[in-house]
C-alpha cells in the first residue's frame, strides 16, 4: 500500500495488547507488511504457502491473520473504513439501503463434502458466497456456504445480525430467488422492507435492473 493509505490505514488497527499494558510480547513484524501480504494473497488468489519471499513467512501472517479473524478484529478494521469513504461520498457514515446477492463456485476435489453442495440452479458443485453491500458495492456481511443452501435461508442468517449494526437499515434489493416467506419474515421479524427486483423473461446475460422507489426507505443510501 501506498505511504498515504498506511496513514490512513495505521490509525484503523486496533492497539496490540502488549502497547496497551495488557501483556503479550511485539510482533516479530511490521503490521504494514502483514497487511500488505494479506492484501497480496486476496488480489491474488494464491495458496497461503505461495506466499512470495519479499513478505514475511507464511506461517507469521496467518497467524496474525486468523488471530484478527477469530477475535472479530477483521470488522473493527473494516467497517471505519467503509465508514470513511461513504462519508467522502457524501453519504451518512451507516447506509439505509442495501443489496444482498451471492454466488455459486465450483469448489476444489480438495475442499471436504461436509462443507460443499450441489446448486441445482447453478448446476455447480462447491460452495456459495452470500454478499451484503451498500449502495455503493462496499460490503456490509458476508456468508460462504454449501452451494446447496438457498438464498433464502442464507439471507435469514445473515440479516438479523447485520439489523443490529446497521440499526438505521430499512430497505434490501434483492432478486426473484430471495422471494416467499422472506418477504414476510424480514417485515415483521426485522422491521425490514426486502424489495424484489425481477428481472423479465427475455433478458440473458448482465443487466443493470433498476429499483422503484419504497414508501418504508427515505432517500436510501
Amino acid at each position: 500500500m501506498s505511504d498515504a493509505e498506511w496513514v490512513v490505514v495505521r490509525t484503523a488497527l486496533p492497539v496490540p495488547a502488549w502497547m496497551d499494558g495488557r501483556g503479550g510480547r511485539p510482533e516479530c513484524y511490521c503490521h504494514r507488511q502483514l497487511i500488505d501480504a494479506i492484501r497480496y494473497l486476496v488480489d491474488n488468489g494464491v495458496k497461503w504457502r505461495n506466499m512470495p519471499a519479499d513478505f514475511p513467512p507464511w506461517k507469521r501472517v496467518y497467524a496474525f491473520f486468523r488471530r484478527w479473524r477469530d477475535h472479530g478484529l477483521v470488522r473493527e478494521f473494516h467497517d471505519p473504513l467503509r465508514e470513511r469513504v461513504r462519508r467522502t461520498e457524501g453519504r451518512d457514515a451507516e447506509p439505509t439501503a442495501a443489496i444482498i446477492d451471492s454466488q455459486s463456485v465450483k469448489a476444489d476435489a480438495t475442499v471436504k463434502n461436509d462443507s460443499r453442495g450441489f446448486d441445482s440452479g447453478k448446476k455447480n458443485n462447491g460452495r456459495k458466497r452470500h454478499v451484503v453491500t451498500d449502495c455503493l458495492g462496499l460490503v456490509l456481511t458476508v456468508l460462504v456456504t454449501p452451494a446447496s443452501t438457498t438464498d433464502r435461508d442464507a439471507a435469514r442468517t445473515m440479516l438479523p445480525p447485520l439489523r443490529e449494526t446497521c440499526r438505521k437499515l430499512k430497505l434490501v434489493w434483492a432478486d426473484g430467488s430471495y422471494t416467499g416467506y422472506l418477504v414476510d419474515w424480514a417485515a415483521q421479524a426485522l422491521d425490514l422492507a426486502l424489495q424484489v427486483v425481477k428481472r423479465s423473461d427475455d433478458t440473458s446475460g448482465f443487466t443493470v435492473l433498476h429499483a422503484g422507489g419504497s414508501s418504508n426507505a427515505a432517500s436510501p443510501g
